[in-house]
């Protein structure tokens, strides 16, 4: 216990430079964007002279560290700055289309975990048999296929052509909650199929090297049915690899967000940043970009703390 809580310390310990790194690199990149927030502001019609009173009533005149540390002490007050015209916070931007995100790759993440295991634990079982071949050409198939254009597929056959659910929108679930589902289902999916079908291929690899294990042959021959052997123990012990690649795959899947939200019409943190592109909003870019990579540096620090816990010998202290 001692060894986890060490390596949790050391974790947390990193996180601060990190979390100052991405902050840095955000805002170092938007500071060299082509956009001029003072003529996206006055417009292409401002005079010079209005543009340098822009710039110094929001300090843009000033040395890029100086702006860097008065852009750091707006952050730690929880102020992203706001829009242009019409002004609104962008904290508030985000706090309407975050939740939606949050959603959608939850839904995701759980959808690759139940493509990862199912494809994975049957493989393993069955391995070198019919059912193997079949769960290794499936999830080459779904490894292959690109998020978007899955997304495209699903639309064509079950919003078009089959009338199951919708091309597009967002349904509170406070409205309706199967009609919230319906309208998450195909994008969730379109998100899930290739990160479950690359976990099944690591749950596989897993669960083989744990079944040729001598304590499983032992409690087998000592009487144990193979689905308790399996259940109580190699599968625990399996997930510990994954638990891991999992925790890197949910990257992909918050990136995933952006585009799969633009095909559906979903109003969340990726169609956020495609109003931010398309109107040359920074502040809105730069709030919604850093709040991803900070949700990315946390998900991956919960996915840490997960595998500090589930990895047997760190629990025994070894």
């Amino acid at each position: 216990m001692l060894t986890v809580l060490s390596m949790l310390a050391r974790r947390l310990a990193t996180l601060v430079p990190l979390v100052l790194g991405i902050t840095l690199f955000v805002f170092v990149v938007m500071q060299f964007s082509p956009v001029d927030p003072a003529l996206s502001v006055l417009g292409d019609q401002a005079s010079a002279a209005q543009v340098a009173a822009f710039k110094e009533a929001n300090g843009l005149d000033q040395p890029l560290p100086v702006r860097y540390f008065a852009f750091l002490g707006e952050l730690l007050r929880g102020d992203l700055g706001a829009t242009f015209p019409p002004s609104v916070p962008v904290s508030d931007k985000i706090a309407e289309a975050l939740p939606l995100t949050v959603q959608l790759t939850l839904l995701g993440v759980g959808g690759a975990l139940v493509i990862g295991l199912a494809l994975g634990i049957t493989a393993a079982l069955y391995r070198d048999r019919w059912p193997d071949q079949v769960m290794r050409l499936t999830s080459m198939a779904g490894i292959s296929i690109p998020s978007f254009w899955l997304a495209l597929l699903l639309i064509q056959e079950f919003a078009v052509r089959r009338s199951m659910f919708p091309s597009g929108g967002y349904v509170n679930p406070g409205d309706s909650v199967s009609g919230w589902f319906n309208s998450l289902a195909l994008p969730a999916i379109a998100l899930a199929a290739p990160v479950g079908c690359s976990l099944a291929r690591i749950v596989r690899t897993s669960m083989v090297e744990e079944l040729d294990r001598d304590y499983v042959r032992t409690a087998v021959g000592a009487g144990l049915p193979p689905y308790v052997v399996v259940g109580r123990n190699v599968l625990r012990n399996a997930l510990v690899n994954p638990l891991t690649v999992l925790g890197l795959r949910i990257g992909y899947l918050i990136g995933g967000t952006v585009i799969i939200e633009a095909i559906f019409s979903l109003p969340g943190m990726g169609t956020l940043i495609m109003t931010a592109v398309r109107t040359n909003d920074t502040a809105l870019a730069q709030g919604t970009v850093l709040t991803i990579a900070l949700g990315f540096v946390v998900v991956n620090l919960l996915v840490d703390v997960l595998y500090l816990f589930a990895n047997p010998r760190l629990r025994g202290g070894h």
